[in-house]
């Protein structure tokens, strides 16, 4: 594989990365985690031993994805943004078989410094504003804001805020057409691709 990393950022053997992606100064990517192709890591970077990262995405600066973390395809996530995977921390109380997972779906938005909380799944091209702090599963394509977030509208794939207000939405920028979409019949535990990608919210037609 063909990688780039800068010669602070320490890769520990066991590490899966894909090709084209590029790693910055002083990230840690532990033994066992999986990074796909045409990434980018900016600077302080800590990647743990069971987190996914998929292919096309960009993680700014001082974020760290924890084990049980996982990113599909071109997410974004801005710079200084939080996961966590223990709903109970205690320093004196070990919680490493506690671990709830957070999945992040395909295209989705993780605005700076913003909070993921763990045991949440952000459904595909989710947009969650800088600073929010997430504490419940986010709709697909659903536009949150706050502390905890609320929804506030709805975000087309190519970023921007959609006009309408039901039943269906289009985007000014690129003219793409949404409509809601059923709620998913998937386990609340269920932390695959396929649920991710199913949470209710919007999905795009040809209008």
């Amino acid at each position: 594989m063909s990688f780039y990393h800068h010669p602070t950022a320490i890769i520990d053997e066991g590490a899966e990365i894909g090709d084209d992606t590029k790693i910055w100064h002083f990230c840690h990517v532990m033994s066992g985690a999986r990074i796909g192709e045409r990434c980018v890591l900016g600077q302080n970077v800590y990647v743990g031993g069971t987190a996914v990262i998929g292919d096309g995405c960009k993680v700014q600066n001082n974020v760290s994805v924890y084990d049980g973390v996982c990113l599909d395809d071109d997410v974004f996530v801005g710079p200084s943004a939080v996961f966590t995977n223990v709903r109970h921390p205690r320093a004196h109380v070990s919680r490493k078989d506690e671990y709830e997972p957070t999945r992040v779906g395909r295209g989705a938005t993780i605005g700076a410094n913003a909070t993921i909380v763990c045991g949440t799944r952000l459904g595909e091209y989710a947009f969650v504003g800088a600073g929010s702090v997430v504490t419940k599963d986010v709709p697909a394509h659903a536009l949150v804001v706050g502390n905890p977030a609320r929804q506030l509208g709805w975000a087309c794939q190519c970023g921007e805020r959609l006009a309408g207000d039901g039943p269906t939405w289009q985007c000014d920028r690129c003219g793409t057409a949404y409509q809601k979409r059923s709620s998913s019949a998937s386990s609340p535990d269920d932390n695959s691709a396929e649920a991710a990608s199913c949470i209710s919210g919007l999905v795009a037609f040809d209008a």
